[in-house]
């Protein structure tokens, strides 16, 4: 009886340590992704094209990030738009308009709101939310996208994360930690947009997905285009870099 309770004993601690090991491995699995496509620090130039059914528009910006506390993107093209830029700053988001002359702060509220008139909503842009701190997260099954087998991984939203979603699922490639899809759903578990990672390329010394496609899921013809035209993660840049002041002189 001894013998049987001890072995009872080892297989339910051998149980739970599994699916801690789990745990962790997928957290791990989407910190290395993040990492990947973000680096210490980095500088990318990309061109944004949003789909309409009836007509298309194309948009190019510059932008500077460091860790993910901060990042500063900058409209390079159409003219009308040129010089608009949008800071994050630890958990403060600004937003520059020339037109006006005047730096905005964005309320939480309107992280929902669509970025530029894309598919994109400002979260996506800036990302205020953390894919690593902010949920919790479970390695499902994996699966093969494109001939690259995947981790699939649901991350649920922890209860005080200022979190705009309800869950991310995300394949990420198991070679090269590539995030060749995710599923964004609302608070009803009801799917919002795919995004799909392409034309995986060497970018700044590290293979990325150069092309990002957002589909909304209710919205025929409906979609978004991000192309990645050049990247490099060895910059020198600080803190100083990411001010408010700074938006309207970034070019």
């Amino acid at each position: 009886m001894k013998i049987l309770i001890k072995i009872s004993l080892a297989l339910m601690v051998a149980s739970f340590a599994g699916q801690f090991a789990q745990a962790q491995t997928a957290a791990e699995i989407i910190e290395k992704a993040e990492d990947n496509v973000r680096g210490e620090q980095a500088y990318g130039e990309m061109k944004m094209t949003i789909v309409r059914p009836k007509w298309t528009r194309a948009i190019t910006m510059k932008s500077w990030s460091m860790g993910s506390d901060y990042s500063l993107i900058v409209v390079t093209a159409p003219a009308r738009d040129q010089g608009t830029a949008f800071l994050k700053r630890e958990n403060e988001i600004w937003n520059w308009q020339p037109s006006i002359d005047r730096s905005i702060k964005m309320p939480p509220s309107m992280m929902m709101q669509s970025w530029m008139g894309s598919d994109f909503t400002n979260d996506d842009l800036v990302r205020q939310s953390s894919l690593v701190t902010d949920f919790t997260h479970k390695l499902l099954i994996k699966e093969e996208i494109e001939g690259r087998m995947c981790h699939v991984i649901e991350m649920i939203p922890k209860p005080d994360a200022a979190v705009v979603w309800g869950k991310v699922i995300m394949w990420i490639d198991e070679v090269d930690y590539l995030e060749l899809k995710i599923e964004f759903y609302d608070e009803d578990d009801y799917l919002v947009n795919t995004m799909y990672g392409k034309n995986i390329m060497t970018l700044g010394g590290r293979s990325i997905p150069a092309r990002l496609e957002l589909i909304p899921a209710d919205k025929p013809g409906q979609m978004t285009i991000i192309e990645q035209i050049a990247i490099d993660f060895d910059i020198d840049i600080n803190e100083r870099f990411f001010s408010v002041q700074n938006l309207k002189r970034v070019k």
